[in-house]
């Protein structure tokens, strides 16, 4: 099973850029599923069920989150009725609305997404992401999983990687928005990646005009962000994962422009 892993969509623009691109890349490497971390798709941070369903439209199978998942309201309800948008699972299910993962059923198997958050200068009053893999992977019996780990530090990303190893098909890295150049299949047979990658703005801090950053390192005074406008990029990986054994044969990292 051949598996598209999208970095962070950035605002409206790197949702288009990827409807242009998908259903080419697609066809092209006979891609089975499709996983892509839309936190931020909708302009000004955080997702709303409008930008989600965008990217369903476009051809994503599962939306995954991350710490500016609540940033709008209205897509609380949303997240309570969607079975393939998840948010990290380490947020207290008593208070926060969805899902922390799914299944999809393609009947010959099934295959699981999780999606965690880091501790590492991220949410405070999230439990342990360790904790909580080690809790899902007790309940969860598909023989394929991916887990999205939204996190800061490289240290934590690579801890949870090799923490998983053998025990998961694939950890992807989300949240920095900047491509890292470490995928590979670890020892236990498990793929990995630290970052992603970014869907948006080319020329662009993080998807923001760099003069609006610029001014915001420079004064340390609050400012507004203003997506950037033109060139686009979709930052991507594929992992090509062993039917039989939920094994990671091969990772493939890709940036499209």
């Amino acid at each position: 099973m051949k598996i598209l892993c999208i970095g962070d969509v950035v605002g409206k623009i790197g949702c288009e850029f990827l409807r242009e691109k998908l259903p080419c890349l697609k066809k092209m490497k006979g891609i089975d599923t499709v996983i892509c971390n839309g936190e931020n798709s909708s302009d000004g941070n955080g997702i709303t069920p409008s930008s989600a369903k965008f990217l369903f439209d476009s051809g994503v199978d599962v939306i995954t989150l991350g710490n500016h998942f609540a940033r709008r309201k209205e897509v609380f309800d949303y997240l309570d009725n969607a079975p393939y948008i998840i948010r990290p699972a380490n947020f207290p299910d008593s208070t926060t609305p969805g899902v922390g993962f799914c299944t999809l059923d393609f009947g010959r198997l099934q295959l699981t997404v999780i999606n965690l958050i880091g501790n590492m200068y991220m949410e405070s009053g999230v439990s342990s992401p360790f904790e909580k893999i080690d809790e899902l992977l007790k309940t969860v019996d598909s023989r394929i999983i991916l887990v999205d780990f939204h996190a800061e530090t490289t240290s934590e990303k690579l801890a949870m990687g090799y923490y998983l190893d053998g025990k998961v098909s694939a950890v992807f890295g989300t949240h920095t928005h900047v491509q890292t150049s470490d995928d590979r299949v670890l020892e236990k047979g498990t793929g990995y990646i630290t970052d992603v990658g970014m869907t948006g703005p080319l020329n662009s801090v993080l998807g923001v005009k760099p003069e609006i950053s610029i001014e915001k390192f420079k004064t340390h005074m609050p400012v507004r962000f203003e997506l950037k406008k033109g060139p686009c990029k979709m930052e991507c990986i594929i992992f090509d994962i062993d039917d039989k054994t939920g094994k990671a044969i091969s990772s493939e990292r890709l940036r499209i422009i």
